[in-house]
């Protein structure tokens, strides 16, 4: 259906040109956009080198358009042959619907576009030093930055097969190494959508100037500085390799170039991908995900995929990036902060955060406004009154419009203000965000904002200062919180599936960050860094790349599935002796905000396949085309032989959305012994914490492996009894598999469909 309303977009816009063009208008004035063609296996050109097969598409194209729909003369920019089959071209409305009817072709794409989703961390991928990671995101800035230096003991990676590409500002010779093994670069997908880029404000090469990409890649596996100042011998190992794929740039990245990148990386021979890339608008289906279709291509050739969440939370249903063979990450808080004290003139003190590291403001307390009331409730640069501004704090409001938190200091500083509060939104809870202010600053809680407002309305002279307290390493709050933009399950797609998978640190994270750009992003601002301090799921999803990295060295022979199941499975709950908490609401997180756990010796792995996956398409009702989109087979997967449920695909974790209050649901599940210290006897048996509401009966009760026999079936059935109880609409529980030595636990997550609602955000001050 999905397809069909696709299509009919596509022959609406072409209808419209035919209206134009039956009028007098000139056929070679239509409109052209960029669209990714998928075409069957069968009828694929075949070459024996990329640029070949770029050629071959573009006569592939010509044969495949009729003379009524042949001009303007369409251009392939890319060719797939790797993630996708098919190619990415500029085509007319009316060519991309002629070509959508062909046998030929599975799918016509409108070219989507992405953006990203903006060391005191448990990070422990030191030890894969074969292990290439490569990630696609803004590029990687390598010059003068010591985590990505040289080291001699790092012999070539065995199986890496890619290169550093060169352009006049990114000498690969000079800044590529054997820690810095590959960096390239995609652009013609985003030209063709947003025009050519400005060399003077991005650089066309694999240089990041704007960090996102630097720092993800050095949380993932950059050398830390400690390692470094000791490496006089080999002794200290320098982690998994780096490949940097830019994809993103001013305005985003356009799936076209995120495909291209999933292509160069699976034949570059990547161990690993990460990507911190989400839609800009609603979640698309994963046939029309180009993200998603790059990921299958990776996982089928056995490489780990690991994404963000995304940065949409707290309300539920807004995590992303949730097809099953991709490892989803959720982010959360450590153990360090940087507190920031808001001192008002009645004595009342308020803490947030700030990472301000300029002149201080002082202990004398001086004049507070309220933007809206010296022109601008949102800070908007030049709508702030800069006589009833001028040597103020300024507590800005928060607001729907595209303007981040350091935008609204920069305003209230180019106005003449001498600080500015800056509020969060009320949907973020006990969350205030650190900001690298360009002024005296700090973030504070919602909550705490409209006392400080009241204070303001209720004095004649209302005052105040800022104290700046730096670093502070603390047990109190406990560590981890769900951070409350960290976007929450369930998945939109696919209930059945557990989403996210994982938490991980991702506020407040210090890693590399480029020398073309501030701190703060801002135009205005000189300040230039070596590292910075940033937050969101892009950062937690480094963290767990660079443990699947370890694990995929210690266990070469194991699946990204494996991988990912040993991470689920072995991760906890529970940390500094309580449960993990959210920030957006002050109370114990769910499976929803963080997935399993925080993220090794798993006993038992849950494994799977591209004919699971392929499988799982099926119980979602794809149709052998758009099934075909994944396994670039042509229209040959039959579903009628495929009787799995969604529920039934093979995952570390059980999703089960009940029908009805009286509802029964079964699901099956396949375990793998993977502990050689136990092989090659094993007993486990499993302990059940039901759901309130719910009652769960799992099948056998005992697993039995041998040499013979290393794998077992379960099944797992639950029984809604939520009659006469309070009714939510979802509850939590779990399912633990033990030997006595392994602790295998599975998250059970059940939703009711009646409930209660996500309120809409409430009106700010």
């Amino acid at each position: 259906m999905a397809r069909l309303a696709g299509l009919y977009c596509i022959l609406l816009a072409a209808a419209a040109v035919a209206a134009v063009a039956a009028a007098g208008g000139e056929s070679d004035a239509e409109a052209v956009s960029s669209y990714i063609v998928h075409v069957a296996h069968a009828h694929a050109p075949r070459a024996p080198r990329p640029h070949l097969l770029a050629r071959a598409y573009n006569s592939f194209l010509r044969d495949s358009l009729p003379a009524s729909v042949a001009l303007p003369e369409p251009k392939v920019f890319y060719a797939y042959a790797r993630a996708a089959t098919g190619f990415a071209a500029r085509l007319t409305a009316r060519q991309a619907a002629h070509l959508e009817s062909l046998d030929s072709v599975l799918a016509v794409v409108p070219d989507l576009t992405y953006q990203p989703h903006t060391t005191l961390t448990p990070k422990k991928s030191k030890g894969a030093t074969d292990v290439v990671i490569g990630v696609i995101d803004t590029g990687i800035y390598p010059i003068g930055r010591p985590s990505f230096a040289a080291d001699k003991c790092l012999p070539p990676p065995l199986n890496f097969r890619g290169r550093c590409v060169s352009t006049p500002s990114f000498n690969a010779s000079a800044y590529c190494n054997n820690k810095l093994v590959g960096a390239k670069f995609f652009y013609q997908g985003y030209e063709a959508r947003y025009g050519k880029i400005d060399e003077t404000v991005e650089s066309k090469s694999p240089l990041d100037t704007e960090g996102h990409g630097t720092h993800t890649a050095s949380t993932a596996a950059g050398s830390p500085l400690l390692q470094l100042r000791q490496r006089q011998s080999c002794r200290h190992g320098a982690g998994a390799r780096i490949a940097a794929y830019k994809v993103l740039w001013k305005h985003g990245g356009v799936g076209s170039d995120i495909l291209k990148a999933f292509d160069e990386a699976i034949a570059d021979g990547v161990d690993v991908i990460s990507f911190s890339i989400g839609p800009t608008g609603a979640i698309p289906e994963f046939y029309e995900d180009a993200k998603a279709i790059g990921a299958f291509g990776a996982v089928r050739e056995g490489i780990v995929v690991s994404a963000s969440a995304g940065n949409s939370g707290p309300g539920e249903g807004t995590v992303a990036n949730t097809a099953p063979w991709v490892l989803t990450v959720a982010a959360s808080t450590i153990n360090r902060r940087f507190p920031a004290t808001v001192v008002l003139g009645n004595g009342e003190t308020f803490t947030g955060a700030s990472l301000y590291a300029g002149k201080p403001l002082g202990a004398a307390k001086i004049s507070l406004v309220y933007a809206g009331d010296v022109g601008s409730a949102l800070c908007e640069a030049g709508k702030l009154n800069a006589r009833m501004v001028a040597g103020k704090i300024v507590l800005c409001d928060i607001g729907n419009i595209p303007q981040t938190l350091a935008q609204k200091g920069e305003a209230v500083k180019l106005a003449g203000g001498a600080g500015a509060i800056v509020l969060s939104s009320k949907e973020y809870g006990e969350q205030a965000m650190a900001t690298p202010h360009v002024l005296p600053a700090a973030g504070v809680k919602f909550d705490d904002a409209v006392k400080i407002y009241k204070y303001i309305k209720t004095h004649a002279y209302p005052a105040a200062t800022i104290k700046f307290i730096g670093t502070v390493v603390s047990s109190n709050p406990s560590s981890p919180r769900v951070a409350s933009f960290s976007s929450r399950g369930p998945s939109l797609h696919a209930p059945e599936i557990l989403k996210p998978d994982v938490t991980a640190p991702g506020v407040d994270i210090l890693a590399a960050w480029t020398g073309k750009g501030s701190p703060s992003s801002l135009k205005s601002d000189r300040r230039r860094v070596p590292y910075n301090i940033i937050s969101g799921t892009s950062m937690a999803c480094p963290h767990v790349r660079g443990i699947a990295a370890l694990l995929r060295q210690v266990h070469p022979d194991w699946s990204p599935a494996a991988i990912k199941s040993a991470l689920m499975t072995t991760a906890s709950d529970f940390f500094n002796g309580g449960e993990i908490k959210d920030m957006a609401t002050g109370k114990e997180a769910n499976p929803f905000d963080y997935g399993a756990g925080h993220a090794l010796n798993p006993g038992l792995v849950y494994d799977a396949d591209a004919d699971d996956y392929v499988d799982f398409l099926c119980a979602l009702g794809y149709s052998a085309k758009q099934i075909a989109l994944f396994t670039r087979l042509g229209s040959v997967t039959d579903c009628s032989k495929s009787a799995s449920s969604v529920g039934d695909h093979n995952y570390p974790a059980f999703s089960v959305a009940f029908k009805s209050d009286t509802d029964v649901v079964t699901q099956r599940r396949v375990v793998r012994n993977v502990d050689s210290n136990s092989w090659p006897r094993a007993t486990y048996v499993p302990r059940v914490t039901s759901p309130p509401g719910v009652h769960v009966t799992v099948k056998p009760s005992m697993l039995d492996f041998s040499a013979a026999k290393t794998t077992q079936k379960y099944t797992v059935t639950f029984t809604s009894q939520r009659t006469g109880i309070a009714k939510k609409k979802h509850a939590f529980g779990s399912i633990v598999w033990t030997d006595g030595v392994h602790r295998v636990a599975s998250t059970i997550a059940v939703t009711w469909p009646a409930g209660s609602t996500v309120a809409e955000m409430s009106n700010y001050i």
